[in-house]
């Protein structure tokens, strides 16, 4: 017997300790498998998101599909608890819909029906119809069930907003009008619909079993909603404003009362889900009637966003994917693809109509009207949990589900699309180089903004003003601009004018230079005040504010061209020095942005020239060098106007391929399609061709060809040019695709000058020939040189 004993105690000493052992590595085991899988999601995430962003596709597009494909392997799915996900999805939806609640607007239910209300009010009402109409008949549960059918119904009715703001912001029409329109709209329908499906599932709540409704599980669920949206209107603004009083910017918020915000809104959306509904839905209600602004608000939606970007939404897809199981899938069903066709057909039909009649009646372009329809189709995560979860409360099958995810899948996919055309619509609308020499009428004056570092630019300014001048009628609009880095001690003596939002500059150095330089170029304008018009300007900031200022400046102005002075300097020994970074920051900055033509001019001897005649002929000796492309186009027009100056003597040379050379053929490095190519050339002849008979047919400028087989001799041929004329004007053809210029773009000193400007101003280069670097309107930007607050409604 006391054997017995002392074998049963010594295995229960045994026993023990391996029991908790094998539960410890169980347990570290399924942890290290769940994390795995979680970063195994999140880099296929965000690496799938990274090949699709040359396409702009929105996030939602590449997590879809990476869900669907990893959450249906099979060894994966083996491996992870899907009580556990379906846990955490649970509770990350919770503040997905806290967050959406709290940036909606509740008042917009009392106050009188804006344009974006009619228009969601109208794409509602149209998609609502045809679904309560349709559904019905495709079969989506077992019989009609009327509680589905409106919720089905509801849900094609509304649109995503998060992902819909997002998604223009990034595609950077967010500012115009149309972009403002469908996020207000979009926010509206997603507002109206997650309300009325909020109230709806008071009355038909959702349960794993179908079961009579319950009267007074609806009463009491109803109350309680009631009680929370009474008392979270009236009582959160009280304690949140406290919070935010006693918490100022700038100072960190207390940790105590953080804690108790967070106390008060966990009750506030807790209190209905202990009568049966739904915390997800409680979590919205309670957040439309929390207050939007304040440092408390905004911290939660800070915080809530950060961790949904980064932890849950890879979560998600992959419960999603679990959830959406191919093996159950029914591909051979021909109700499957029916069933997808028409969700699909139901969400777009239905808003394209309701926003094509409400367009009509509020007066918008139909084109514009039909992307609208078909932006607010765009649906989101909240609609995707919807579509699992009535597959996990047994009112749909998995394959009916699965269609659903994909259906969500193709209202986000085409949406870059349609941007697109709406950029590409607004484009064909907005004046084309409005800013450019090329579009210049001839009866139009020639404005330009001339910029100048100080007095050592006076003598420069002065003789290029008068090469532009031209003849007497139309004339030049010239304004002389300062270009002055605003420092401490300068801005120390701005003075505020009142009334007006404009500072005057009592610095006695800036004033001293800004007077010097008036005097001598308004002495020179009252020499001969035929055809020039004067205005002074200041660029008074920051080298990081400069170009802004510059860009600002040319557009108020009108200007067609804007001249910078290169930020190398010419020595006495006739070499440049090394040159101040903070111009060159600005000059590399307004060739980016410039809303006109830009010219650098490297002055290496043009100011020293005392005065340019126009009582005779041919006083100096200028070039114009023709290659090819958009800039030198712009620099053959910009010649145009010198030609006119009767002491000018201008030379067109003229550099072409040479047929007989094996190099004539374009190299492999370039990707440029041959109709692309094809089509620069023939508007390079045509420029020429205009250009050669306005002005050299007459013998107002003389014309050279050079046949040259490659860079190389491009570079030779430039060489030869050395000490011939004092001024070269060139295009600055940084993306021209040739073989004379191929390869020199390789050892560029200043690449902002483009390959033959960088030859012509460098060290082997003479230096008694200056250069004028001529880029067209670079039609950059984020929108490709379309303003980002555009109007096409």
């Amino acid at each position: 017997m006391e054997e017995s004993n002392k074998k049963i105690h010594s295995v229960d000493r045994i026993d023990i300790p391996k029991g908790c052992s094998l539960q410890l590595q169980k347990l570290f085991t399924d942890v290290a498998l769940h994390v795995g899988g979680f970063f195994l999601m999140y880099i296929l995430c965000h690496l799938s998101h990274y090949l699709l962003r040359p396409y702009s596709q929105p996030r939602i597009t590449s997590d879809t599909f990476v869900g669907l494909v990893i959450g249906n392997i099979g060894f994966i799915r083996d491996i992870l608890s899907k009580r556990v996900m379906q846990y955490i999805v649970d509770f990350g939806m919770i503040g997905y819909m806290f967050v959406l609640g709290i940036e909606m607007d509740p008042y917009v239910l009392v106050r009188a029906p804006t344009k974006d209300a009619k228009v969601a009010y109208a794409g509602m009402l149209f998609t609502f119809a045809l679904a309560c109409g349709i559904t019905p008949f495709l079969n989506y549960t077992d019989g009609f069930k009327i509680d589905f059918t409106l919720s089905l119904s509801m849900v094609l009715s509304s649109t995503a907003s998060p992902v819909l703001t997002r998604m223009i912001t990034n595609l950077k029409i967010g500012k115009s009008d149309i972009g403002q329109l469908v996020i207000a709209t979009g926010m509206h329908s997603d507002f109206i619909a997650t309300l009325l499906l909020s109230l709806g599932y008071v009355i038909w709540p959702v349960q794993v079993e179908d079961k009579k409704p319950n009267v007074r599980r609806s009463l009491q669920m109803g109350a309680a909603l009631l009680v929370q949206t009474i008392f979270t209107a009236i009582v959160s603004p009280v304690v949140m404003n406290w919070v935010n009083n006693e918490n100022p910017e700038g100072k960190p918020i207390k940790g105590s009362h953080l804690v108790l915000s967070m106390a008060f809104m966990a009750f506030v959306v807790a209190c209905p889900s202990f009568w049966g509904y739904s915390a997800i839905l409680s979590a919205f209600m309670a957040g439309i009637f929390l207050p939007r602004e304040g440092r408390v608000s905004k911290w939660v939606i800070g915080k809530i966003n950060y961790l949904l970007s980064t932890i849950f939404y890879p979560i998600f897809f992959f419960w999603m994917g679990y959830e959406a199981y191919f093996m159950e899938f029914q591909p051979l069903d021909w109700m499957t693809w029916a069933r997808l066709f028409v969700v699909f057909a139901i969400a777009t039909i239905g808003k394209v109509a309701g926003t094509v009649v409400s367009g009509a009646l509020l007066g918008f372009n139909w084109p514009e009207s039909v992307a609208l329809g078909l932006l607010l189709t765009t649906k989101g995560h909240f609609h995707i949990y919807l579509a699992i979860a009535a597959k996990s409360y047994g009112k749909t099958t998995t394959s009916t589900s699965t269609v659903m995810v994909i259906a969500i899948f193709f209202t986000v996919v085409h949406a870059p699309s349609v941007v697109a055309q709406i950029i590409k619509r607004a484009r064909r609308r907005a004046p084309t180089h409005r800013m450019s020499l090329q579009l210049l009428e001839p009866s139009s004056e020639l404005r330009i903004l001339l910029c100048l570092h100080g007095p050592q630019n006076l003598r420069t300014t002065i003789n290029f003003i008068e090469i532009c001048r031209g003849t007497a009628d139309p004339g030049i609009v010239v304004f002389v601009t300062d270009m002055i880095e605003l420092t401490d001690q300068i801005a120390a003596t701005l003075v505020k004018e009142e009334g007006v939002n404009t500072m005057t500059v009592t610095d006695k150095a800036v004033t001293d230079r800004r007077d010097q330089v008036t005097a001598a170029v308004q002495a020179y304008v009252e020499e001969d005040e035929t055809g020039i018009t004067l205005g002074r300007l200041l660029a008074l900031s920051t080298f990081n504010g400069m170009p802004q200022d510059i860009c600002i400046l040319a557009e108020d102005s009108m200007v067609a061209l804007i001249i910078l002075p290169f930020h190398k300097t010419q020595g006495a020994n006739g070499t440049l020095d090394g040159g101040h970074s903070g111009f060159r920051y600005v000059n590399r900055k307004v060739l980016r942005n410039a809303p006109c033509s830009v010219g650098i001019l490297v002055d290496r001897g043009f100011g020293l020239i005392e005065k340019i005649s126009r009582s005779h002929d041919h006083s100096i000796d200028m070039a114009v060098i023709f290659i090819g492309g958009k800039d030198d186009r712009e620099a053959l027009a910009y010649a145009g106007h010198v030609a006119q100056h009767p002491g000018v003597k201008l030379t067109i040379l003229r550099f072409l391929v040479d047929s007989s050379s094996d190099a004539s053929s374009r190299p492999s490095h370039y990707q440029v399609s041959r109709a692309l190519q094809e089509e620069e050339m023939k508007l390079d002849d045509e420029c020429f061709a205009k250009f050669y008979e306005r002005h050299v047919a007459i013998g107002q400028v003389a014309y050279m060809e050079k046949h040259l087989a490659n860079s190389s001799e491009t570079y030779n041929t430039l060489m030869t040019l050395d000490g011939q004329y004092s001024l070269i004007i060139v295009g600055r053809g940084e993306r021209v695709n040739t073989v004379l210029t191929f390869g020199m773009n390789d050892w560029q000193k200043c690449p902002e000058l483009g390959p033959i400007g960088d030859v012509l101003s460098g060290s082997e280069f003479s230096v008694r020939t200056s250069v004028l670097i001529i880029q067209q309107n670079s039609g950059k930007g984020e929108l490709d040189g379309l303003d980002d607050d555009f109007s096409v409604m």
